[in-house]
């Protein structure tokens, strides 16, 4: 299936329905606080409502960004931190728009490196799949906001989390559609600039820094196997590739079959490398986005760093070659 192509009048905007939360249930503060620390960068891996390793994770970076005990916990000064950056509803009703709704969307996309190298693009499989990357959340939350019997479809009303639109950086050289991409994963092209970043095996963290030494942003992320462990030591950033085609080698992947052969797949958010892949100084190595988000932290990778694909484009921004890339034990 082929790629789609952005044209004038493309609207991805979800508008918001007013009065769409009535008689809604309520919402936990752990989904609040999730959206909150999303909108900031400091990645909750998804927006679920639920406690756990990523939320945990996720509030540490955001306590040592603010100068708060490191507890990792959703303690009352952290609460208060958050509630400072907060005033937002953490879910909205929104209506689907047509273009959204397009996709186009390829049921029958296999899963085998192999076979998707006949595609033309490796878009999303359904709506529900589309839905759950541009509002970082997942298949089971969207049901338990909205109900197994929703429709989905151009101008259906849908609860989802509050992630926000964002506007297209419409000056941009755009050769591979990636402003589309921005907006499809509710991503905006305006970041702060890092200056280096730090891989930490141990915890399962990205962690970015300006110039100034601040912790500007944070995500989870997946790092290495034991047959691919990290490469421990200081990188550079070589160069960004967004919406890359993929060059599948199995010469460089120890549980590839014997029977693949070496080939180019397309772009598209369900690649082996998502939307984005930041190639480092390490031959073979790069930092990249993932079809699997929800993997991410749970499964292994072939030695390179595994982003969602909604943060791994949130860092592209951020990055360019030159940036160091320090991986840690």
């Amino acid at each position: 299936m082929s790629a789609p192509e952005a044209s004038p009048g493309d609207e991805l905007d979800f508008v918001s329905q007013q009065g769409g939360e009535a008689n809604q249930p309520s919402i936990n503060p752990v989904f609040a606080a999730q959206v909150v620390l999303d909108r900031l960068g400091f990645s909750p891996l998804v927006v679920d409502g639920k406690e756990g390793p990523a939320f945990s994770l996720a509030l540490r970076g955001f306590q040592q960004a603010n100068d708060l005990p490191e507890t990792g916990q959703f303690d009352e000064p952290t609460r208060k931190a958050l509630d400072r950056f907060g005033n937002v509803p953490p879910t909205i009703t929104v209506e689907i728009p047509a273009a959204f709704a397009r996709g186009p969307f390829d049921r029958d996309l296999p899963r085998d490196l192999s076979d998707q190298a006949r595609f033309e693009h490796l878009g999303y499989r359904s709506m529900t799949e589309a839905l759950t990357e541009r509002f970082h959340t997942t298949p089971s939350t969207l049901l338990a906001l909205n109900g197994p019997n929703t429709r989905l479809a151009a101008g259906a009303k849908v609860r989802v989390p509050n992630i926000a639109n964002v506007d297209p950086d419409k000056t941009a050289d755009d050769p591979r559609n990636w402003q589309r991409t921005l907006q499809l994963l509710g991503v905006s092209p305006k970041q702060p600039e890092a200056d280096r970043l730090v891989v930490d095996k141990s915890d399962g963290a990205l962690q970015v820094f300006d110039a100034d030494d601040k912790l500007i942003a944070q995500f989870p992320v997946t790092t290495g196997s034991s047959h691919d462990p990290l490469p421990i030591g200081v990188w550079t950033v070589k160069g960004v590739a967004r919406n890359p085609d993929y060059h599948y080698n199995p010469d460089l992947f120890w549980d590839a079959s014997d029977s693949d052969d070496a080939a180019r797949l397309p772009p598209g958010p369900n690649g082996p490398v998502g939307v984005v892949w930041i190639d480092l100084s390490k031959p073979h190595y790069g930092i990249h986005g993932t079809p699997e988000p929800q993997n991410i932290g749970h499964t292994e990778s072939h030695g390179c760093v595994r982003l969602t694909n909604w943060d791994a484009a949130r860092l592209a921004q951020m990055v360019s070659p030159g940036t160091k890339v320090i991986f840690e034990p």
